[in-house]
């Protein structure tokens, strides 16, 4: 909520008063402030920017951050850099075991366009840290090959990513970096949908099923087994058809009893909507549905037949599905 981010605000303004003056934190009820609304493209609330050396154009927008701590991170790594530069085994070992989730670039030199793309996810994502090195003996010690980031979970490496093609750019390392932060499946409920919007994977693949069937493990391997295929491309999250909180979401992709086991894909900018073709739910039918949804052959699912062009020309109005809600509500 705005109320419980602008409490955050004030926390690390609070804490960053004394390490870092030159850090002015400012907030703004822009209800009645339409020029600076205008000006500054406000569109959802509460919106953080960060204006740098005094200059009113382009300030940087900080998304999805919404704990002290991390606002903290990322205004460091703003103003200062990004990553902890890792010179021997000992202190990689301290930085790797020192939180949950790390990441870390391994390098042949830190003079690299793959090391540029690097320190800028890490300016991104400020809720994990960074390390970086081009240690001949840290390279070796983890069996590592130079120009690869590796993100560590509890200390063990459970992701590795050539960054030497030079094709993964900013976003799409920030993607799947973010997605760490979330299980492989997410099960969707109150608690969870907000991490689950956070996430800036604008693709999300949603099962409904009933978690107590006696099919439910077996479907849910298989999910898990193509989140893993999948992971930063799309977010794969779970719905409980038995849990009566989950009511709005069945209605808002149509989903009935008879549908389930039912798997659709949405994308959240352009609110479509993409139904699995088979009924199964396997490994190889999801496969199939992540890929082709991905190159852009999935086929849009409607809930609707079209309007017809003269649904309005007779004194009874023709309805369909998509013009219902607005002619009658």
């Amino acid at each position: 909520s705005s109320q419980n981010l602008s409490e955050e605000f004030a926390e690390a303004a609070r804490q960053l008063k004394k390490e870092a003056p030159r850090i002015q934190f400012g907030k703004m009820d822009v209800t009645h402030q339409h020029d600076l609304r205008k000006e500054f493209n406000i569109q959802a609330f509460p919106t953080v920017k960060f204006f740098v050396n005094g200059s009113r154009e382009d300030p940087i927008d900080c998304k999805g951050v919404r704990k002290a701590s991390a606002f903290i991170t990322w205004v460091k790594r703003r103003t200062g850099p990004s990553t902890v530069l890792i010179n021997s085994t000992d202190q990689a070992e301290a930085i790797i075991k020192a939180d949950d989730l790390v990441v870390i670039g391994f390098f042949r030199e830190l003079h690299h366009d793959s090391v540029e793309v690097f320190c800028e996810t890490a300016r991104d994502v400020p809720e994990m840290p960074f390390g970086m090195t081009a240690s001949e003996s840290v390279c070796a010690h983890y069996g590592i090959q130079r120009n690869s980031l590796v993100v560590f979970k509890k200390g063990k490496p459970v992701h590795h990513e050539l960054l030497e093609d030079g094709s993964q750019n900013k976003l799409g390392l920030t993607r799947l970096i973010k997605t760490f932060t979330l299980d492989l499946v997410t099960e969707y409920n109150i608690e969870t949908s907000v991490k689950i919007f956070d996430v800036p994977v604008e693709n999300h693949i949603l099962l409904f099923t009933p978690t107590n069937s006696e099919t439910f493990s077996e479907i849910y391997e298989n999910y898990q087994s193509a989140a893993a295929e999948f992971r930063g491309k799309l977010l794969f999250v779970l719905v409980d058809t038995e849990e009566a909180r989950n009511g709005r979401i069945f209605e808002y992709f149509r989903i009935r009893d008879i549908d389930v086991p039912a798997v659709r894909i949405l994308n959240l900018t352009s609110d479509a909507r993409y139904k699995m073709p088979a009924d199964e739910v396997t490994l190889e039918n999801l496969k199939e549905f992540c890929q082709s949804y991905l190159n852009g052959k999935a086929k849009q699912h409607l809930s609707s037949e079209k309007i017809p062009q003269d649904w309005d020309k007779m004194p009874v109005k023709v309805l369909v599905g998509k013009n219902f809600n607005s002619i009658i509500f």
